[in-house]
């Protein structure tokens, strides 16, 4: 098993119309035994930036913690928030930055950029950027999350839409996969308002 898989994840982002999606299950797990069932997977950098990090738990919850604080160091220099394009750069610098004995991590970061224009991006775990128009996927579910998230996403949904098509695309993907599950955990964040929900699926 790859160091990867050894906690399970499934992460998708998705771009609607002036908006965006993120979404993640719900389930903590050391190979085949589930440790929790409402672990965080997606973090709210500032209002319109999130980061959801899929692979290795703990090297999650540090790759956060030194993201918070490289954010808030820009935000006391800059005195504005970060754009998610420059949020991106930063992360894959700093993943990059330990490539020799890398965070075992892929994140996916979505926010909405001037104009309310949605951004989202995933990389690997030595930070190489992979850009999209439509979604992102990662995690051990990442397969099916393509097949469904192909089949379902359509451009310039609006909020109440997206929240549909990305929360059946995480259920449906996840009951594919044995290492992720347990419900999830979806944010739908317009130009107004942040919205969070949290998903009941099957419970095993």
């Amino acid at each position: 098993m790859s160091i990867f898989e050894y906690n399970g994840s499934a992460l998708v982002a998705m771009v609607g119309k002036n908006c965006f999606a993120i979404a993640s299950d719900r389930r903590l797990g050391v190979q085949l035994q589930t440790i929790a069932t409402d672990f965080q997977r997606i973090y709210n950098i500032h209002p319109k930036l999130f980061i959801g990090l899929s692979g290795l738990a703990s090297d999650a919850q540090t790759l956060y913690q030194r993201l918070v604080f490289r954010h808030k160091l820009y935000e006391l220099r800059e005195e504005r928030n970060m754009k998610p394009e420059t949020f991106a750069s930063l992360v894959s610098a700093i993943q990059y930055e330990k490539r020799f004995g890398p965070y075992f991590c892929q994140p996916v970061i979505a926010g909405l950029g001037d104009d309310d224009k949605p951004f989202i991006c995933t990389m690997d775990a030595i930070g190489a950027k992979e850009l999209a128009k439509d979604f992102v996927v990662a995690g051990t579910a990442s397969e099916s999350l393509y097949g469904a998230c192909e089949a379902m996403f359509k451009p310039d949904m609006e909020a109440e839409e997206l929240f549909e098509t990305i929360s059946q695309a995480l259920l449906s993907s996840v009951d594919r996969d044995c290492l992720s599950g347990w419900g999830g955990h979806v944010y739908v964040v317009t130009p107004m308002e942040v919205t969070e929900k949290i998903l009941k699926g099957r419970m095993d």
